[in-house]
């Protein structure tokens, strides 16, 4: 049939065909003579008035072409149901009455799912006629049962009545926000009660009925249901004799309510899916006494009596309400809280996340946990606060001066905006969504479904967009400050928006968060945020983001007691403040580590201006060996002075220490760990705790630089004999780059007289230089020392602590023993005279690479020495299972492993003549000379405790090896290496130890 094509023009006025993308070519097949007869295509306007005002309804609908596409359908199954009667009923009814043909469009244009059950059930719509008092239908969720037939269809026709008129009274403006949650949730309540009393009923005869309660938990308790969403629930039975029939009569009302609505999640009684369904109300008690944790009594502050026997689920609410309100007290309160903080943001797929109006930042689980938290804290002493619901507890809050007026409006219409959002999106399909959708369309769609129009210069999706950002943007920016802002203002003697916080109140709310001395931390934030000057003001700014990030730390108050040593000395600094305010993430990486490491935190006190590192991704990289050689030396040139060409070198090494540290601290601190990047643009990770291998090597490259630099100003201080050489050899960790941020420098000092000079005044001289070296590194300074340990010389602290090339070449070839062979696996040169250095290596090539391996002797020898420094080195009390060093499996274990491989093979497979553990253990393998499972497990095993190793040290700020059991300090080493839970990375530990040290065993006895 042809048209005129401006009649699909007119129609697109109306809104028709931008979803189809076809003009309005459908929808004039649709209302023409063949089908609603509603158009007259040849005048190109409505058949009628009653038909002009029918299109204009539909032009309103969210999605026109989806309302006209569902009334049709529904007309065409009324004329099936009327023997093709060409008259519609109902076009008749809605041409007569307005309000019904309000509603129903609404309805067909905003959810294909309602739409497809009136197309089955045409005669439901006059479920949306308007009253003979002119009022619109009751939309207060009230099942309305037909009387006879099955009872499961005859309720599940009742619930889909009552969810029309409530969705029609929502879309159409009949219900605010707050009134159709409140009726979604009466609505389940009465679906609950009908779907228990049909499983009572088909009991067997001759039972009792039990007195079994049903108590409404999570959104349905809370009187804030949404469209699509499981009905959390716990069933309580009164006594034992009941729980037979009252677990029979549970169980059939979970199957019913799938059938007619949605599914029932029992999943918050105790015990989870694991425990039984039903438990008495004594067995509930018992429970929630002993072993409920923090989030199941935060769990019950939406807990309500929804259907079954209500005094029984009253009485349940009341026996538990004195544990829920003294929950915030319980010594594992602290840890459960920042469990549940870290889980806010669940496992969502990345693409997803910016998406989530639920789970994402700034969506509405933010909200909902910042209020929930502050009702167990404040609501022990505040009886008023004791609402169950998310928007009546927050003005609760603000009415209490728990929650600043202005912060409390903003996040209730953040919250009235998401949730909005939200039923929009789930009444679309009835199904559960949470996810703001990427395809054009649908975004159109979902704008005008919440009432967005396009405005000049902006779309309706972009003015959503606008919006939405600007919600979730104040709501992240909240979320924190809803926590911590209160807390300032208590202290700061100004002006606070109605906040009534007592010293009382701010006292638990430290507490639970974290704080071990609240009184002592409410004294830090009264200095730094007192009074009314600017400083204060940006403190007071600052401070809600701090908090929070030392609350997540193990120990909030060292956090806490750092940021304000540091904030002492540079408070009256201009850039100070300024960069912390203005410096995207710099505030936040300070307060991580400040809160997690004091090696950190005391190399900050004694340079706070290095904290600018922070500012800049590529200042978070380590420098090149060659960089910091040429800028070691530079430094130290500029004195004439030893000492103060010294003292300038060791305040670089500082710097650079601070720079690894933080890099080190940062680098599991997700969207916090810095991102720098190489000359060409590309990406590189920065080194941290992943790769221990890379910490080492820029410790080792720090340590290298500074002697480097001492050595010359040693040599320009020291007189000695012209063309004497002199050369730097590092041994141990320093030699095998494997440097951790407290190491000595482990050297040897070597020296070459010049042509015809005497020995004995080269050797004095070479003597003074190595005993000056050594006086500069340790003269007593604010800087962090480097100890340089000779002791790995010949004849140890008895032999002389410089020899000349040729006095080893002498020793080595007479004198000395295997572990001097095996120490000598690690030497490499550090600084000084290059040459020497690589005639040096090339020395003690074949003592520590020997060409036929080693005698059975030495094996055994070698054995022998291990077992002797594993009884008597490891510390009196300490464990040997956790034990970094010297503990099973830990680093000695695969260290004496791989370098027995390499005094045995290395003569013969030059690929292992290397001085790094790991490097070596891989050469091994690929050689065949150690099994490949044997080696991973010894790599594991290695890695991990120099991860340990490194982030006890950075944790404690001094040296130790051994891991903790439990305690502050392992929460922090587990904090640092990316883990939650410590009894779990413990174990893992343990586990990665022990076949560890079953590898190293197998290789040390091969």
């Amino acid at each position: 049939m042809s048209r005129p094509t401006r009649a699909t023009g007119r129609l697109a006025r109306y809104g028709f065909g931008t979803a189809e993308g076809d003009g309005g070519a459908r929808a004039a097949d649709l209302l023409g003579p063949d089908g609603l007869r509603l158009w007259r295509p040849e005048e190109q306007e409505p058949a009628d008035e009653p038909a002009g005002e029918l299109l204009a309804a539909m032009s309103r609908a969210a999605d026109p072409d989806l309302a006209l596409r569902q009334l049709h359908r529904i007309v065409e199954a009324e004329r099936r149901t009327t023997d093709g009667a060409v008259d519609s009923p109902l076009l008749a009814e809605l041409h007569a009455d307005p309000g019904l043909r309000r509603r129903l469009i609404a309805v067909l244009g905003a959810s294909s799912a309602l739409g497809d059950h009136l197309v089955a059930h045409p005669d439901h719509c006059t479920a949306l006629r308007t009253a003979p008092d002119g009022l619109a239908p009751i939309a207060e969720g009230r099942l309305e049962p037909a009387a006879g037939g099955n009872p499961v269809a005859v309720l599940r026709t009742a619930y889909r009545l009552a969810l029309l008129r409530i969705a029609a009274a929502d879309l159409t403006g009949g219900r605010g926000l707050e009134q159709t949650m409140a009726a979604l949730s009466a609505l389940a309540d009465a679906t609950l009660a009908a779907a228990y009393e049909v499983a009572v009923a088909e009991l067997a005869e001759g039972t009792e009925r039990p007195r079994l309660a049903v108590v409404a938990m999570g959104k349905c308790g809370g009187g804030e249901l949404n469209y699509v969403s499981d009905v959390d629930v716990i069933f309580v039975a009164a006594e034992d004799a009941d729980l037979a029939a009252a677990t029979l009569v549970a169980t059939r009302l979970i199957h019913i309510c799938g059938l007619v609505a949605w599914p029932v999640d029992a999943a918050l009684r105790p015990e989870g899916n694991r425990g039984p369904l039903v438990r008495t109300l004594a067995s509930h008690l018992a429970y929630y006494q002993r072993w409920a944790r923090t989030w199941e009594f935060q769990a019950l502050l939406k807990a309500r009596p929804a259907a079954g026997d209500l005094p029984l689920a009253q009485e349940w609410i009341d026996q538990l309400a004195p544990l829920v309100w003294r929950a915030a007290e319980r010594p594992e309160a602290v840890e459960d809280v920042r469990a549940m903080r870290r889980r806010i943001i669940d496992h969502i797929p990345p693409k997803e996340l910016e998406r989530e109006i639920k789970r994402g930042p700034g969506g509405l689980r933010d909200i909902e946990f910042a209020v929930q938290l502050l009702q167990l804290v404040h609501g022990r002493g505040d009886e008023t606060l004791r609402a169950p619901g998310t928007i009546p507890a927050l003005r609760a809050l603000v009415a209490g001066g728990y929650v600043g007026r202005a912060d409390g409006e903003a996040l209730l219409r953040g919250y009235r905006f998401l949730r909005s959002v939200e039923h929009r999106l789930q009444l679309q399909g009835l199904r559960r969504t949470h996810t703001v959708p990427t395809e054009p369309g649908a975004l159109r769609w979902l704008a005008a479904a919440l009432g967005f129009t396009a405005a000049p210069g902006r779309s309706a999706v972009e003015s959503f967009r606008a919006e939405w950002v600007t919600h979730a943007t104040e709501v992240r920016r909240l979320h924190a400050k809803l926590l911590y802002r209160p807390l300032l203002e208590s202290v700061a003697r100004v002006p606070a928006d109605g906040l009534r916080l007592t010293p009382e109140a701010a006292r638990h709310r430290l507490e639970i968060l974290g704080f071990a001395d609240p009184a002592g931390a409410l004294r830090h934030l009264q200095a730094l945020t007192g009074g009314v000057s600017r400083t204060a003001a940006i403190q007071r700014t600052l401070l809600p983001v701090l908090l929070s990030e030392f609350a997540d730390a193990p120990e909030p108050d060292r956090g806490l007691l750092n940021y304000r040593k540091v904030s002492d000395k540079l408070g009256s600094t201009p850039w100070y403040l300024r960069l912390l305010r203005d410096g995207g993430p710099v505030a936040r990486r300070l307060a991580r580590v400040l809160a997690l490491s004091r090696y950190v935190a005391d190399l900050l006190a004694r340079d706070p201006e290095a904290l600018r590192l922070l500012a800049e991704e590529n200042e978070l990289a380590p420098r090149s060996r060659e960089v910091l050689r040429e800028g070691f030396l530079a430094a130290a040139g500029r004195h004439a002075d030893p000492v103060e060409a010294t003292r300038a070198v060791r305040a670089l090494r500082r710097r650079e220490l601070v720079r690894v540290a933080c890099a080190d601290v940062l680098c599991r601190a997700g969207a916090l760990a810095p991102t720098p990047t190489r000359p060409d643009g590309a990406n590189r990770p920065a080194p941290g705790l992943a790769d221990i291998t890379q910490v080492g090597t820029a410790l080792a490259d720090v340590t290298d630089a500074t002697l480097a630099a001492a050595l010359r100003a040693a040599q320009a201080s020291q007189p000695a004999p012209e063309g004497l050489r002199f050369a730097v050899i590092g041994m141990g960790r320093l030699g095998g780059y494997e440097s951790n941020y407290l190491s000595d420098a482990d050297v040897l000092f070597v020296y070459d007289p010049p042509a015809g000079s005497s020995e004995s005044a080269a050797s004095a001289a070479a003597h003074a230089i190595a005993e000056e070296l050594r006086r500069l590194l340790g003269v007593p300074a604010p800087d962090p020392p480097l100890g340089v340990d000779a002791d790995l010389r010949p004849e140890g602290r008895q032999g002389p602590l410089v020899r000349s090339l040729a006095a080893y070449a002498a020793y080595y070839a007479r004198w000395s023993r295997v572990w001097e062979a095996q120490a000598l696996l690690r030497a490499r040169f550090v600084c000084g005279d290059a040459e020497l250095g690589a005639e040096f290596e090339a020395m003690i090539d074949p003592v520590r690479y020997p060409a036929e391996g080693l005698t059975r002797e030495q094996v055994v020898e070698i054995r022998r020495i291990k077992a002797r420094v594993e009884t008597e080195r490891l510390p009196r009390g300490a464990d040997p299972a956790t034990h970094t060093k010297l503990g099973r499996g830990g680093l000695a274990d695969v260290e004496w492993a791989v370098q027995l491989v390499q005094l045995r093979h290395a003569g013969r497979v030059p690929s292992l003549r290397g001085t790094r553990t790991l490097d070596a253990l891989a050469a091994a393998e690929r050689a065949g000379l150690i099994d490949p499972t044997d080696a991973a497990e010894m790599a594991a095993g290695w890695s991990l405790a120099a991860q340990v190793r490194n982030a006890l040290m950075l944790v404690r700020g001094r040296a130790g090896d051994q891991l903790p059991r439990h305690g502050v300090e392992l929460a922090g080493v587990v904090r640092l290496l990316g883990r939650d839970d410590p009894g779990e990375f413990l174990d893992e530990y343990l586990r990665v130890g022990r076949r560890s040290r079953a590898a190293t065993e197998r290789v040390l006895n091969a």
